[in-house]
């Protein structure tokens, strides 16, 4: 059997970012809120929400109607997590070939990288 990935699958982050932005959520709002973007089945979304809970990335309890779900972890927590997760994956731990990378991106912009210099500025200090 397979290990279960620390980080959220690129469905599970879907439905995440839907709870997240909603704070809490049946699967019924889940649902209903991912067909305005997409097909979905909702037996998809029970299932994937169910597997997000098993995970240990959304925590349920008793509504007056259905389960409620919320994220046990903030969207900058999860989001720190995958960082990490990529940057030792792909590039053994360092961050500065990562940096590199995007900052010889073309697409990133004057504002992106005046934002970058004050993080750079504030992490020297």
């Amino acid at each position: 059997m397979r290990p279960q990935r620390p980080v959220p699958t690129d469905q599970e982050l879907e439905i995440l970012k839907v709870v997240w932005r909603l704070g809490r959520a049946s699967v019924r709002e889940v649902y209903e809120d991912l067909l305005q973007q997409r097909e979905v089945a909702y037996t998809t979304v029970l299932t994937m929400m169910g597997i997000l809970e098993r995970k240990g990335h959304l925590k349920k309890a008793r509504g007056e109607r259905a389960y409620v779900y919320s994220p046990v972890h903030s969207q900058d927590e999860t989001q720190q997590r995958m960082v990490r997760e990529f940057v030792d994956r792909v590039f053994n731990g360092s961050s500065a070939p990562l940096l590199v990378h995007l900052l010889s991106d073309s697409a990133i912009g004057k504002e992106e990288l005046a934002e970058i210099e004050s993080l750079v500025k504030k992490k020297r200090k």
